[in-house]
Order: C-alpha cells, then structure tokens, then sequence
C-alpha cells in the first residue's frame, strides 16, 4: 500500500463539510452536530465523528481508506492495530485459494473398488472417497448409487469403506467456542460429508419442526436429509394456540442425538433448525448406503471409515463439484464457515500433500507475502475468521484489497462479494439490506464479519465522482448489540460527493444487523 499520500491533500476535493455533518447526524442523531461543527475539514472529521459515537465507547477501532486506482491514503485509524476480524478472514482465505487452486478448480468425489465383477456382484470392498467438496448433496450420493446400479451390480460382498483421509482428522477450528459445537456454522470438517440444501451447509441436517394438531400432542419433527444418522428426543410440547413458540434444537455433545424442547402452539410456525453432525464422514457414508439400497445394490459388510483406497483401484462412478469461481458465491455472498475451512485444508494438500490447518494457513500465509503484505504481522488460525484468536489490521486487510485488483482471477473474486441493498440473497448476501436508499446501494461491495464484541467490514465503493475507493473497518471490544449503522455511515461517507444528502436516515439504528453474522441465523434475516 502506497503510504505517502497526505490526507489534507484530498479532502476537499470530495468532502465538503455540510454533508459530513449532514451524514452524521443522520446516523448518529442531531445531538452529534454540535460537536462536529468546531472543526470543518471534511472526511477525516466526519468518520472520526462517527467512530465517536457513544456504541464505540471503551472499544477500538481500526479504519483505513485509500484510493484503488493509486493506492493514495485517504483516511487511517489506528491502520496497524491487529484486531479480531471475524469473517472478514474470508478475503486472505478466498483470494489465497483462487490463487493456489486456481479459478476452475473443482472437488472430485469417486466411487472405487479393488474387488472383481462376477456377473451382478462384485466381490470386494467398495470406496467412498472425497476430496473435501463441500457443496455435496443427498441427490448427488444418489446420482452416485443409480450409476453404479446401472453398470448391473446389485450386491456388493464386501465392506462400504468412506475414505476422508484427503484431509486429516482434526474436525474443529483452533479455539472454536465449545457452546457453539451444534450450531451449523461450527461444523465439523471432513474431506467426505453432505450439505442438506444449496446453501452448501456441509456437515449439517435441517431439522423441522412443526406443532401438533392439539395441545398435548408431540411435536412433528422431519430431518432433512431424510436420514437416521441422527436420532431425534422429543421432549417438546404443543400449547394451545396463542402460546408460546419457545422452541430449541439442539445436538447433545459427543453425540448425534438432537433434543427437541419447549413449547409450540397449535397452527404456529414451529421452528427450522441447521444443526451439525457428529461425525461427517459417517454421515456421508450413510446417506450413500442408503442411495445404494434405494437403487437395488445391496452392499453386504460393514461401513468403514477414514482408510485409503488403495493404488490401482477401478473407478465405478464419480462427481465433480463446481468450479471454484462458482464455489465463491455461497461461501462469500453468505459467509460460510465451512466453504472457508475446507479451502485451507485443499490449499494446505494442494502445497504440501497434507490436508491440515496448518499446512493450508502456511499456504495463505505464503500468497499474503507473494502479494507484498508482511504475513508475520497477521495471525490467522483458521479460513473462516469464527476463532477468536485471528488478527487482523484494517491496514492489512486494505493492502489485500489493492492487492488483488492485480490478479488475473479479480474479476470473478470480486463478484462474489456482498452488495449493498440487492436483495437476491445470491448478489446481495449478508449486506441485502443494509444502505438501502443510500448512494452506496447498488454500489458497495463488500465482506461483512461479526463475532459478539467484533465487526468488520472491508471492500469497495464508487464515490460520486466514479472513483473507487477501498476501505477497511474493523471494529472490536464494544458493549452495545451492534455497530454495523456506524460502518455503514462510513461506507454511505464514501459513496457520497457535495450532491444534496438523500435517504441517510435509513441507517439509523440497528436493524436486523445484531452481533451474528447474518447468514448464519437461519432463516437468514438480513
């Protein structure tokens, strides 16, 4: 990043002083305009304003801004200081993997043996083996199955065998929260596992649950897939109608035994839950059985888990997952945690033959040095930013930023990033609806992250004059139940130029926009 612009210098060509303080009294409220008015200079002033608001007291923050086509300083807060970034991880992890595994990369799932065809049987063990996609779902094991039934085999007189040794078997991020363990955004990590729907979810079932026709009646629970991997305790209750819905679903540690509890009344909307499996490479191996037996192939062993395939096995059948470039849009556009983790496990095999965490941040590690940012200043623990224990300066995340802009591969990168106020949760992502009615709608892209007490949000805009700019904040150690309005002033900030100020009031307040990242409340509310 270029560091000898002087801010003073572009201030007035885009700021002028009535709508900085126009902005922030619409974001903070007319009491902020009293304070502001003794310094007139224009945008430092107008974001240290805003960064002055009251849910920001006792915390810290780390702001840069910079020009994208000259790398010019515009604006820094504390540019060096590390902070949590939480999900905004994600853009060292993505842009490292479209470097190292390439734009068209795709995960490849096969079906194998060493066994031999005797007519309709095959004598020997049959191999599940995976490479770590993440966007498998139950309709593509059953792809799988129907293509081996129709080469003509119908029993399998050997061992169903899940090999998920691509990757190693350390299921759990470094200092992931233990109360997270159920929650779909923490799940496990497998090279073989199964996502429940298009959100790519892996490692996960959604488990509905509705009320029952009367009070007193057990709640009707379905499990999708439809699977008995896991085992359903119902101890919930339904109420008359008008009662509470106070429904929780929640998976028993160690086990893959999900309590339903509480209460639902009649005719009332139940409750749909993500919840993470114990135990994904089983998971994935069961739901192929059951594909098999749906389609008449009878496997008559036991299923076998985490054993290579040996050299010189057949291929029966085989899956590929979509391009890389495609795979960006669901991890990116809606934050998943487990898109990110399984990147760095590729990434860490795809270097150095070892699908671990450590061998894959190595891998991110070394695209950040390649690409000019001193490595040995982040600490990065995990892909997906959910590890309390990553670090990083806005700064740094604004060098990457320029960065990237270089690659050959940007132009798909970038599109996978949220965009402001577009509602298609598939374009819009975690940012649908935030900065509607703002110049920054339609026009800021950018990665969102929240953990409790952390915030960030990092990316592009295009200010009034049609030039980009690039921007880095991350906000960490506050108390109140949300900062998001205060980093989307500042993007609103940077969208805006001396035109008359239009529509700034939306960012009032809260919202939706709570300490969890949107996309991982589900349904997503955001």
């Amino acid at each position: 990043m270029r560091t000898s612009g002087r801010c003073v210098n572009s201030r007035s060509r885009l700021w002028t002083w009535p709508v900085a303080v126009a902005l922030v009294a619409a974001v903070l409220g007319p009491g902020a305009q009293a304070g502001a008015d003794s310094d007139r200079s224009g945008l430092p002033e107008a974001v240290d304003t805003i960064l002055g608001d009251a849910r920001m007291e006792g915390g810290v923050a780390s702001v840069v801004v910079a020009d994208a086509g000259t790398g010019e300083l515009l604006y820094q807060h504390l540019p060096a200081t590390r902070l949590m970034p939480a999900s905004n991880t994600k853009l060292a992890t993505s842009a490292a993997a479209m470097e190292i595994l390439g734009p068209q990369y795709r995960f490849t799932t096969d079906v194998l043996t060493t066994g031999r065809r005797h007519g309709s049987v095959l004598r020997g063990d049959l191999y599940l083996r995976g490479t770590g996609d993440p966007t498998l779902l139950a309709g593509d094991y059953d792809r799988l199955a129907a293509r081996l039934a129709a080469s003509g085999i119908r029993r399998v007189d050997g061992r169903l065998i899940a090999d998920d040794t691509r990757f190693d078997s350390v299921r759990l991020g470094r200092s992931w929260a233990a109360d997270d363990e159920s929650s779909y955004y923490s799940a496990q990590i497998s090279a073989l596992s199964v996502a429940p729907d298009t959100d790519y979810d892996t490692g996960t079932v959604i488990v509905t649950v509705g009320p029952g026709e009367e009070a007193g009646d057990e709640p009707v629970v379905t499990v999708t897939p439809d699977t008995d991997y896991v085992d359903i305790d119902v101890r919930a209750t339904t109420v008359a109608a008008g009662g509470a819905n106070d429904l929780t679903v929640e998976r028993e540690h160690g086990t893959n035994t999900v309590v339903v509890s509480g209460t639902t009344p009649v005719g009332g909307a139940g409750a749909k839950e993500w919840v993470s499996v114990w135990g994904p490479t089983g998971y994935a191996a069961a739901v192929f059985r059951v594909a098999l037996a749906d389609h008449g192939v009878k496997v008559v062993g036991p299923t076998r888990l985490g054993r290579p395939t040996p050299a010189g096995a057949t291929e029966l059948a085989s899956h590929d997952s979509m391009a890389l470039k495609d795979l960006l849009i669901p991890f990116m556009k809606l934050s998943n945690n487990m898109h990110a983790e399984i990147l760095t496990k590729a990434m860490g095999h795809e270097v150095s033959r070892q699908g671990s965490w450590g061998a894959g941040l190595d891998a991110i590690s070394g695209y950040l040095k390649g690409v000019g940012i001193d490595a040995g200043k982040v600490r990065q623990v995990d892909g997906s930013g959910l590890s309390r224990m990553d670090n990083f300066a806005a700064g740094q995340l604004v060098e990457l930023l320029l960065a990237v802009r270089a690659e050959p591969w940007y132009a798909d990168w970038h599109r996978a990033l949220p965009v402001a106020c577009d509602p298609d949760r598939f374009v819009g992502g975690t940012l649908r609806s935030r900065m509607c009615g703002t110049p920054a709608a339609l026009n800021a892209r950018a990665k969102t992250g929240s953990l409790t007490g952390a915030s960030a949000l990092s990316g592009y805009v295009t200010d009034s004059g049609g030039r980009e700019l690039v921007y880095g904040i991350v906000l960490n150690n506050y108390l109140a139940s949300s900062v998001k309005p205060l980093e989307d002033a500042i993007v609103v900030t940077l969208a805006r130029s001396t035109a008359e100020v239009a529509g700034s009031a939306s960012i009032r307040g809260g919202g939706t926009n709570t300490d969890v990242e949107c996309a991982w409340r589900k349904p997503a509310l955001c």
